[in-house]
């Protein structure tokens, strides 16, 4: 029997499922950047594919929102607005917020351990204001805590939503403090995680991300570092495990309701 013809397809397939993830990762280091126009042929060639399988791999980012095809003008990475990220964020916090719930369930010693030890390289980034290097570690240990939910369901949503956030990759931490106290924030969770307080962990997973998301804003207005080293209050009353002075946002932070915006329309860029 032939084979040749029934495996013909799944190479093509392979070849321009490879080409979106170099595509993807293109646009997380910011070789392209947000609202670029994408020459198709300069990046087929970089690639060393032909144009049809680098189409069909745009075709799929642009299901996935990293990119926009416009009719005659051709493919553009896509821009986050406002409301793209008040809209995402406190998503990713609810799942991300899981994940810790479960993480703090589920994580045995040698979790722990491996825990502890990118959470001192997290540290060394931090005091050293390294920015990219910080972004880096922050982004293993969202995924080592995923990796420890070991949720499949969880890891899916978080995954296409993590991919879209690329978009606007670490402008929070470029807010003065920032860094500062989202190393912070990290410590809290990881003390949580540690005492296996998934309930604990779980509130400050979801204040977390809240955080990047209001410095996101106080940039995009342009206005005062007003979480300058500051570390985020919990409410109510802290669990054993949890430093009282790392928790929760109180609800005034979570983003204002709006309506939605049709998915074709081209969003407001966000400041860098």
């Amino acid at each position: 029997m032939n084979y040749g013809a029934m495996t013909a397809p799944i190479v093509r397939q392979a070849l321009y499922l490879e080409a979106a993830e170099r595509l993807r990762a293109m646009i997380r280091a910011r070789t392209l950047e947000a609202g670029q126009w994408i020459d198709e042929l300069q990046v087929a060639a970089e690639l060393g594919i032909s144009r049809t399988p680098l189409r069909e791999a745009l075709k799929l980012l642009a299901s996935e929102g990293l990119v926009r095809l416009e009719p005659r003008r051709g493919c553009f990475v896509n821009e986050l607005s406002m409301r793209d990220l008040a809209e995402i964020f406190p998503l990713m916090a609810m799942l991300e917020g899981r994940c810790a719930h479960e993480a703090a369930l589920k994580a045995g010693p040698a979790d722990l351990r491996r825990l502890r030890a990118l959470h001192a390289t997290l540290q060394a980034h931090a005091a050293a204001g390294a920015v990219d290097a910080y972004y880096e570690a922050n982004y293993v240990i969202h995924e080592a805590i995923q990796a420890l939910a070991d949720n499949r369901w969880l890891s899916d949503m978080i995954g296409s939503l993590r991919k879209v956030l690329s978009l606007s990759r670490h402008k929070s931490l470029t807010l003065p403090g920032r860094i500062q106290a989202s190393c912070a924030e990290h410590m809290a969770i990881l003390a949580a995680i540690e005492a296996h307080d998934a309930d604990g962990a779980e509130a400050l997973a979801r204040g977390h991300l809240l955080r990047q998301l209001e410095a996101l804003r106080a940039l995009a207005e342009g206005g005062p570092a007003a979480i300058e080293g500051t570390v985020p209050r919990r409410a109510s009353r802290p669990r054993p495990g949890v430093h009282a002075a790392a928790a929760l946002p109180s609800s005034h932070m979570e983003p204002d309701h709006e309506r939605p915006r049709h998915a074709g329309s081209r969003a407001r860029r966000v400041p860098a």
